[in-house]
């Protein structure tokens, strides 16, 4: 898939999952679940352990799912994920570096940004899109005032979003959602794929109400 092709993917998907783990060990059936209740987009974040070779190996294993490394900081993790063959790259932070080299790869980013100047920042420098973080600290009626003068910006409200929240987000203009642990907590139930894909369903369905 080219850059472009990718981002068109996210964008109509509307939800990125995303992975950040203390045991790789749970990868494999967090994973499973996500795709089986429904996910086709989904980031493992580089502060996960073995990160890279989990993007590798799942990459082989779901050739039908797109998957990216979040919790890209600067350029030397942006390095590390391209190496490790991620489809496309999520940041926290406004750094115009990791643009540079998504690009050259031909990959999109997702650029962290919450200010109006972060935002102008990594739009002036080439984000494919701006990762809006932490989006629950300020809320959708933040997201709704940034629209105004950034209107043709692609942003996805990442941080602190719930189930009973992501309406108020998509009414407020977001184009997607970036969902972490909600998907994934499991209330002490046993980690079983089938847990895991009955709660992430919850989410994809709501998803799916706001795709055209």
């Amino acid at each position: 898939m080219t850059r472009t092709e990718i981002g068109d993917f996210i964008l109509q998907e509307k939800l990125i999952a995303i992975l950040r783990v203390s045991d790789a060990g749970t990868l494999p059936v967090l994973i499973a679940g996500l795709v089986k209740g429904g996910v086709k987009v989904l980031e493992i974040t580089t502060n996960s352990p073995d990160y890279a070779a989990q993007i590798k190996e799942n990459r082989q294993l779901y050739p039908d799912i797109l998957i990216g490394a979040g919790t890209v900081i600067n350029e030397a993790s942006a390095k590390e994920a391209i190496a490790a063959g991620a489809q496309f790259l999520v940041s926290p932070n406004t750094h115009v570096g990791v643009i540079s080299l998504a690009h050259a790869h031909g990959i999109p980013v997702i650029m962290g940004a919450l200010t109006p100047t972060e935002i102008g920042l990594a739009l002036e420098n080439g984000a494919d899109m701006i990762k809006l973080f932490p989006a629950g600290d300020v809320g959708p009626g933040y997201l709704k005032s940034i629209k105004a003068p950034f209107d043709n910006a692609r942003i996805f409200a990442v941080g602190g979003i719930h189930l009973e929240t992501i309406h108020s987000w998509m009414e407020a203009g977001a184009d997607g959602i970036g969902l972490g642990s909600v998907l994934t907590q499991l209330a002490g139930l046993k980690l079983t794929e089938e847990v895991v894909a009955h709660n992430v369903r919850k989410y994809t369905e709501k998803i799916k109400e706001y795709v055209q």
